[in-house]
């Protein structure tokens, strides 16, 4: 029998970070001990109020579909902490709850644009951005950004990135993955003008809001009224497996985005909605959980100088940080498996999130408990110096 093919759009690109979750699990399933630092997956379980409302709701038993925007208490809620923590007023009509960020940005793109559509991705950047833009039928016009901005887009780049190769679309991450880096309220600001004159459709992820630790990430909600932002529990919430996340719509797409729910996903997980309400009710906790990364930050910006890793930016937010490895290596795909296999750390390639020049980066995570990541360095130190 003839073995099927897949098409030819879902041939795209591994996510690497998840190649290499699978074989540091492989490495474990034979009896190894294998740090993590490749995920953004917060070392701490989602807080206790968000734990306990799910087990009431499982009491329940009443855990079954929901509607295509998603809970209207929950989504209340989200409007409210907009106006909370941001001063922006917001009607809860707006806000659709999604499977995640992921589910957010399908949503986003497949409404925002038509099919062949350029979408301006800052570089380096989340890598599944781009898949998911070639697996849609959409392209991907890089906009590169280095240490020079420390690695934050301006309002000149995306100009003049938008007159070299025209984009009907700008996706934009602050604080961004894999650098960490926020762009200053007063820079977004003139992005967001330019969006609105150049009639350019603004994708805003803020996914990692509330993870600053030098100043504070702003929303576009303040500067364009026709952003579509989204969001999500995962990073900050500590919600990853919840599966969670959520965007506002710009005023009248929402029924759009609510008929394209109701065929891809039909609702965001129930349970998941119950349980989420709670997590705005958990900021003691959740600033705790914060408080350990940013001495994990703190960590690492004191030992990777000393193992001679100093060509990084300090990053602003997130739990990244992005480093320059080119005094040991031109292939960071291999250089990450070489020290997965002999020093039994897990980090991801930055080639997977910068194609055209990341091959000698790479990202490391200190999203995980604090005594992970100092064994993780550890071990890191040890490996390179007997690397030479």
């Amino acid at each position: 029998m003839k073995e099927l093919k897949a098409s030819n759009r879902a041939a795209i690109a591994p996510f690497m970070a998840m190649d290499v979750l699978r074989e540091a699990r492989r490495l474990e399933q034979a009896g190894r001990r294998i740090v993590h630092m490749e995920l953004g997956e917060p070392g701490a379980p989602a807080p206790v109020l968000v734990r306990k409302a799910a087990e009431e709701a499982l009491r329940s038993g009443n855990i079954g579909y929901g509607e295509a925007l998603g809970d209207f208490t929950l989504r209340s809620r989200i409007a409210r902490h907009y106006a909370e923590h941001y001063g922006v007023d917001l009607p809860a009509d707006r806000i659709i709850v999604t499977t995640g960020s992921s589910g957010a940005f399908l949503l986003a793109f497949i409404c925002g644009f038509d099919a062949g559509a350029r979408i301006g991705v800052v570089q380096p950047g989340y890598p599944a951005y781009a898949n998911i833009l070639d697996a849609l039928g959409l392209s991907c016009a890089p906009i590169f950004v280095g240490a020079e901005t420390g690695f934050s887009p301006t309002a000149e780049i995306i100009e003049a990135a938008h007159r070299r190769e025209r984009f009907e679309g700008l996706l934009l991450m602050s604080p961004a993955n894999p650098t960490g880096a926020m762009i200053p309220p007063p820079e977004l600001e003139k992005i967001c003008r330019f969006c609105d004159s150049a009639g350019i459709v603004l994708i805003s992820d803020e996914i990692y809001h509330r993870l600053e630790y030098v100043g504070r990430a702003e929303t576009a909600l303040r500067y364009a009224q026709n952003a579509i932002v989204v969001n999500s529990f995962s990073k900050y919430y500590a919600m990853t497996g919840w599966r969670l996340g959520w965007i506002v719509a710009p005023p009248g797409m929402t029924r759009s985005l609510e008929r394209l729910q109701q065929s891809l996903a039909i609702c965001a997980p129930t349970l998941s909605q119950k349980a989420a309400l709670a997590a705005f009710d958990a900021t003691e906790e959740l600033e705790a959980i914060k408080s350990g990364y940013a001495k994990s930050r703190e960590l690492l910006l004191r030992r990777l100088p000393q193992m001679g890793v100093t060509r990084f930016a300090p990053p602003d937010a997130a739990f990244y940080v992005y480093a320059d490895v080119s005094h040991l290596t031109q292939d960071s795909k291999k250089l990450c498996d070489d020290i997965l296999q002999e020093a039994g750390v897990a980090l991801t390639p930055g080639v997977d999130f910068d194609r055209a020049r990341g091959a000698a980066t790479l990202r490391i995570s200190y999203a995980g408990p604090a005594e992970e990541v100092a064994l993780g360095l550890e071990r890191l130190a040890d490996w390179l110096a007997r690397s030479g």
